[in-house]
């Protein structure tokens, strides 16, 4: 296989461990102060590397606004959201239900932008959605006994959150795409969305609401976690992801960079030591398989 296509699937598998790796950090700390400790250290790794590499440039106030604008609402509001579902529905229900995105960015984009949605691509979004609900509603098999598989709380609360993180990352993709297809650095885009979410939940966090507050007390183990986290989401699964678009068709490494839901069935088969039930893989697979129709 081509070196863009592997470096398409090694961006999938990062974001398919993070989950299971951010899992007890975000209960330890809360969905709120996980999130806001991740995008801090995130945003002081980006800053380092633009530095590093030299791609500081200056950014028109347009490109900027709407740059920020990206950031609150895909990852202040989408990021911060997904690990609240995290907390509530797990990793494996988490990472189906975040696959939606693909598909509804391609209905935001028909709907926005007046770009095509063919008959294959509504095809493939009804596919996605069918799979993404397979993969969340259907039996846990053995794995169900694991916390893992935990639901705390309304399992339609989890799954709501999970919806609306996926919109959030759909919308603030949305929003970035004229900035992006201007030529802008990737680098520089992620690093000013980062530390405008970081600001935003910050002001959030500031507000006298105990349930946005950070819910236990940072150990130095805890900030390796979310280190790791972040490092491996956002520096390692971005970078192979950017790498894989400079080289490779944008349809087939879309579609390799969203096996997440699949890769994280046997990353949970490892660490629980359960094999996941036939319906999370029909319901993984058929969303990937939707995502595929959507970009081709």
């Amino acid at each position: 296989m081509p070196i863009y296509e592997l470096a398409a699937l090694g961006a999938a598998f990062c974001w398919s461990v993070t989950g299971i790796i951010s899992k007890d950090a975000a209960e330890a700390l809360g969905p709120f102060g996980f999130a806001r400790l991740r995008e801090f250290l995130v945003a002081l790794m980006l800053l380092a590397l633009v530095l590093a590499t030299g791609r500081l440039q200056p950014v028109a106030a347009h490109d900027f606004a709407l740059l920020a604008l990206s950031g609150i609402i895909g990852i202040f509001v989408g990021d911060t959201i997904l690990y609240v579902a995290l907390v509530r529905i797990g990793p494996r229900r988490n990472g189906a239900l975040f696959s939606l995105n693909a598909p509804m960015a391609a209905v935001l984009g028909w709907a926005v932008l007046g770009e095509e949605l063919s008959w294959m691509s509504i095809l493939g979004i009804g596919l996605a959605s069918a799979g993404v609900g397979i993969a969340v509603m259907g039996r846990a098999g053995r794995s169900g006994s694991h916390r893992f598989e935990a639901i705390r709380g309304p399992v339609w609360v989890g799954i709501l959150c999970g919806v609306i993180a996926a919109l959030g990352q759909a919308l603030g993709s949305l929003i970035a795409r004229p900035v992006m297809a201007g030529g802008f650095d990737p680098y520089v885009a992620s690093l000013i969305r980062v530390a405008v979410a970081t600001a935003c939940l910050s002001a959030l966090m500031a507000l006298p609401i105990p349930a946005f507050r950070t819910q236990g007390r940072l150990t130095p183990r805890l900030l390796g976690v979310v280190s790791l986290s972040g490092f491996v989401a956002m520096v390692v699964g971005m970078t192979l992801l950017m790498f894989a678009l400079q080289g490779g068709k944008v349809g087939i490494v879309s579609t390799l960079s969203s096996l997440s839901p699949v890769l994280i069935l046997p990353v949970l088969w490892m660490v629980t030591g359960v094999r996941p039930s036939v319906t999370s893989w029909i319901g993984a697979m058929l969303a990937v398989a939707g995502t595929a129709l959507i970009f081709w």
